[in-house]
């Protein structure tokens, strides 16, 4: 559990990715909720080399995650986690200044702090050693040392990011594992709150699930299609 093939509320994620993004793929943001929530839910699998054509009607860039819950379709990580939270209470208050910080701190993890993150990536993996990805890295590297430095200021000494655990800091500490691949030992705040994030069972367990969802053949067929 949560995981059942017989549940309602479908996540699509990938089949295969290399193995740098394993762990990262954006469906462990729905997976995380789920097993915080205890929501059951079933996998569908996709090839992410030879993305289905039918799966543009359901997500325009092609990406993961997306959900069916019912009646309900729903794409981007950010509006699936409001829409899961809203069916328990628990990670999203209902109302009033707590409701407001929590969807603040949500966008500005994908907003002010994520795009850094696929720049970094950028730079550091899928043009690593091409001259301007070398010029780029320490002019990105200070830009992402203020931000972090901002963001650090921020949450302070604080257990989660806005009151009680929420959808925030399951998007923030998904976004703050990327800046961890560069370290976050000058920010000993900031790596205490991502090893809190990081440490709950419910993440471990999501993590797992993603993981165990990969196949070793980047080269296997889509293992379920529309209408199965």
């Amino acid at each position: 559990m949560p995981i059942d093939p017989a549940a309602p509320l479908e996540i699509t994620a990938f089949d295969w990715v290399p193995d740098f993004a394993r762990g990262y793929v954006r469906d462990l943001r729905p997976r995380w909720a789920c097993e915080e929530l205890g929501l059951p839910y079933r996998e569908r699998l996709i090839s992410s080399r030879d993305r289905p054509g039918w799966y543009y009607a359901e997500q325009p860039f092609g990406q993961v995650p997306v959900i069916h819950d019912g009646e309900i379709q729903l794409f981007e990580s950010g509006a699936i986690l409001i829409h899961l939270a809203e069916k328990d209470g628990r990670l999203l208050p209902p109302s009033g200044q707590p409701r407001a910080d929590v969807l603040a701190w949500l966008f500005a993890a994908y907003n002010s702090l994520e795009p850094m993150t696929m720049e970094q990536a950028s730079v550091t993996i899928f043009h690593a050693g091409e001259d301007w990805a070398e010029a780029r890295k320490p002019i990105l590297r200070e830009m992402i040392g203020q931000r972090l430095v901002q963001l650090a200021d921020a949450i302070g000494d604080r257990e989660w990011v806005a009151g009680d655990f929420s959808i925030a800091d399951i998007a923030l500490i998904t976004v703050m594992r990327e800046f961890d691949r560069e370290g976050l030992e000058p920010f000993p705040t900031l790596a205490a709150y991502l090893e809190r994030g990081t440490g709950r069972p419910a993440f471990r367990r999501a993590l797992a699930a993603q993981i165990a969802a990969f196949s070793a053949d980047p080269d296997i067929e889509t293992k379920q299609t529309v209408g199965e």
